[in-house]
């Protein structure tokens, strides 16, 4: 490059020179005039690009897409054309609008601005079958729909749970109980149009405004020239299914220097530890007993990484979060006859990913416990939204025909029962005939039979209406905080959510103690209300907060955004992931004297027992006398274990038994308006281009082939030749 720039240069020098040769003294200043004038093109043009396309386009940066995902046999989302798709705004906001959009308008296609109160399956099925649309904008429905809004399925994970034509087919594919009665399918739908979430109000009231002035109909007639229009960017690589994208990945794995991979496995971490701490490398005595807590901490909607998940995840996450930090401040549990496992399930709002990769852990001894050591099985599944604050016990009919089963099982429901005994939760059996919810136990009673409970606020259909929806908010589950509070007084304000929640924990706990084999009187075991209304905040509000900025690593604080997301992507560990795994390390760890160096190199460290504990060295609270904050180092029984379905370790991409959810790649995503001329106007502007072009290329031959007579030196007549 070095010399091609140098004989570029001494091109250029030599070309310049053969200029002025040819302009001798008599006409300095047409060479002037030339080089100027090609300087300023090419200055204007390389300066002022991006300010002529800031001019032209109004970028709508706060937006959502939906995107393509895929499974064994389906493709589902939306995409939009590879160079993006363009239509005149029309705005919706009543369903007879959508008369305009669909049939009397004179310019389509059309690309909608949706009032959130009309996204839903009936009116998307409308507009799908229809060539008049381009694309879709949806707004956000202030308040949340009434009658609730969820794009999820009525049965959820229906063929991966433990109910089939085997086993309990009276209950299969929701025979027995629809447990998402609102859910219309809509996230399980194909769109070959784009379709965007509009975050921002002020942006969608630009859209609007523009729309306003340049959109509305006139006296029953189109409007004029020029149109407000929109354009949204979102063209997906992969098609078909998750066998034809990860053959075509694989392929370009194999022969490709530079492969172009076009979907990724959904995958992440569940986060585990335990009451009592294990070898994580070894494994655990045949002998010993485990009791595995669980609980899921992803959630799902029909915009890409939007997943507030309120009451699907995060109430039950939390409430099992403060059970755990309960049952360690207990002074004897180190003497419990049977060790507690608390365990949090990633993917499992897509056919169990995290559930299913444990099992399959378990079974090829992967993982230091065995299907063996579990004694029994305690899930927390949506727990926030109680009616007289009832908290139902949904057991497997299906395994307590089995008399040793049942006799746990029994053991296992008065246990539960006696511990909220005086406290304002009452537990309650769901029936006998009653099946599991959708819920990750009945992975594990794939594998084998497992005593074991399913809590829930629900006894049959969800109480949840907003069900993987972007509605699922900190309003679904009845947080409140006072006006004018600022950030650090809302972070640690205690709501009656939080208050409701910590009830729950410290029932669970009581419980947890007594299963495990505890003789001591429970009523100290208690939950932090505080601790709670923190884990809330944090992670359904502000992440940015001072308690969540306390427990991490200096080395990640990146992940601290401000709005809270529960989705459980392709790039891992995500944010839910990393914050459970540090709040688990925070509320049940030990701080111990250890340097940063010690900290992060506990090998070093003689007395550290690394097979037994991990250790983090954490950023602390800030010093209240200086900007600096002080570290310290956490020992903890917290791990993470891969959450990637085993169909993608096997390379069994159709699998029917194994989740198969991928995710495609794309380029780009992005959205903007401006304005568009009409046909007539864009053709007559593309001919006279095309003639001013024809006419620069005949006067440039013209002039270079008269050269010699429009530039020719006029002979001195005062010279004579000898």
């Amino acid at each position: 490059m070095a010399a091609a720039a140098v004989a570029g240069r001494a091109w250029g020098s030599r070309g310049m020179e053969g200029a002025a040769g040819s302009c001798r003294a008599p006409l300095p200043a047409w060479c002037g005039l030339l080089r100027g004038l090609l300087l300023a093109v090419l200055a204007a043009g390389s300066c002022q690009g991006n300010s002529v396309e800031r001019k032209i386009y109004i970028p709508l940066n706060k937006t959502a897409p939906c995107v393509r995902l895929l499974n064994a046999t389906h493709q589902i989302g939306c995409q939009s054309s590879i160079s993006g798709d363009t239509g005149v705004i029309h705005v919706v906001e009543k369903e007879e609008d959508l008369n305009w959009v669909l049939a009397d308008g004179p310019h389509p296609p059309y690309m909608i601005l949706l009032d959130g109160s009309l996204f839903n399956r009936r009116v998307m099925l409308q507009l799908k079958g229809t060539s008049r649309v381009s694309g879709l904008a949806v707004t956000v429905a202030k308040p949340s729909p009434p009658q609730g809004f969820s794009p999820g399925l009525k049965c959820p994970n229906d063929g991966f749970g433990v109910y089939s034509k085997d086993y309990g087919p009276q209950f299969a594919h929701c025979n027995k109980t629809v447990w998402n009665p609102v859910g219309s399918g809509l996230s399980y739908e194909d769109f070959d149009f784009p379709i965007f979430l509009l975050e921002d109000a002020n942006e969608t009231q630009v859209i609007k405004q523009c729309y306003q002035d340049h959109n509305v109909p006139r006296d029953g007639s189109g409007p004029e020239y020029p149109l407000c229009a929109m354009q949204l960017f979102s063209h997906m690589h992969a098609v078909t299914s998750t066998v034809t994208c990860m053959r075509r990945s694989s392929l370009q794995s194999t022969f490709s220097i530079n492969p172009e991979v076009v979907c990724d496995p959904l995958l992440d971490y569940n986060v585990w530890s335990t009451l009592q701490p294990i070898n994580s490398s070894g494994k655990v005595d045949p002998e010993k007993e485990v009791i595995i807590v669980a609980t899921r901490i992803d959630s799902h909607s029909f915009f890409w990484n939007i997943a507030p998940g309120a009451e699907s995840a995060v109430s039950s996450f939390v409430t099992h979060l403060a059970a755990a930090e309960a049952l360690h401040k207990v002074s004897d549990v180190h003497l419990l006859q049977r060790n507690i496992m608390f365990t949090f399930f990633q993917g499992e709002t897509f056919d169990y990913i995290g559930s299913s990769r444990m099992v399959y852990d378990m079974e090829k001894d992967k993982f230091p416990l065995r299907l063996d050591n579990i004694h029994s099985f305690v899930e927390l599944n949506q727990v926030a939204l109680r009616n007289d604050s009832i908290l139902w016990m949904h057991t497997d009919p299906v395994s307590r025909m089995n008399e040793s089963v049942e006799v746990q099982v029994r053991n296992l429901l008065d246990i539960l029962s006696n511990s909220s005994v005086g406290a304002s939760v009452t537990l309650q059996e769901a029936g006998y005939s009653q099946p599991l919810p959708p819920s990750s136990f009945q992975r594990f009673l794939r594998a084998r039979h497992i005593p074991g409970v399913v809590l829930t606020d629900h006894k049959t259909a969800f109480q949840n209406r907003y069900y993987q929806s972007m509605y699922d908010t900190p309003e679904n589950i009845r947080m409140q905080y006072p006006e004018g509070l600022s950030p650090e007084e809302t972070l640690e304000y205690v709501t009656d959510t939080a208050k409701s929640l910590a009830e729950v924990a410290t029932v669970v706990a009581r419980a947890l103690y007594r299963l495990a084999g505890g003789a001591n009187n429970t009523s100290a075991i208690q939950a932090d209300p505080k601790t709670v209304s923190r884990m809330l905040y944090g992670f359904l509000i502000k992440m940015n907060n001072s308690w969540f900025q306390s427990i991490i690593k200096p080395d990640i604080k990146g992940i601290l955004g401000d709005v809270p997301q529960h989705y459980v992507a392709v790039s891992s560990p995500v944010n839910t992931t990393y914050l459970v795994q540090y709040v688990l390390a925070n509320l049940t760890g030990t701080v111990v004297n250890l340097t940063k160096e010690e900290c992060l190199n506990p090998d070093k460290t003689p007395s550290s027992e690394k097979e037994m504990y991990e250790y983090a060295w954490v950023q602390g609270s800030l010093d209240p006398n200086s900007t600096s904050r002080v570290p310290y180092c956490v020992r903890s029984t917290v791990h993470l274990s891969k959450a990637l379905s085993p169909a993608f370790e096997l390379r069994q991409w159709g699998s029917t038994e194994y989740s198969t959810w991928t995710e495609s790649r794309w380029k780009e995503i992005r959205a903007r308006i401006f304005l568009v001329a009409s046909k007539e106007l864009e053709i007559i502007t593309l001919v006279v281009g095309i003639a001013i072009l024809i006419f620069s290329l005949l006067a440039t031959y013209f002039i270079n082939a008269k050269a010699d007579v429009l530039f020719s030196i006029p002979r001195d007549p005062g010279a004579v030749a000898y």
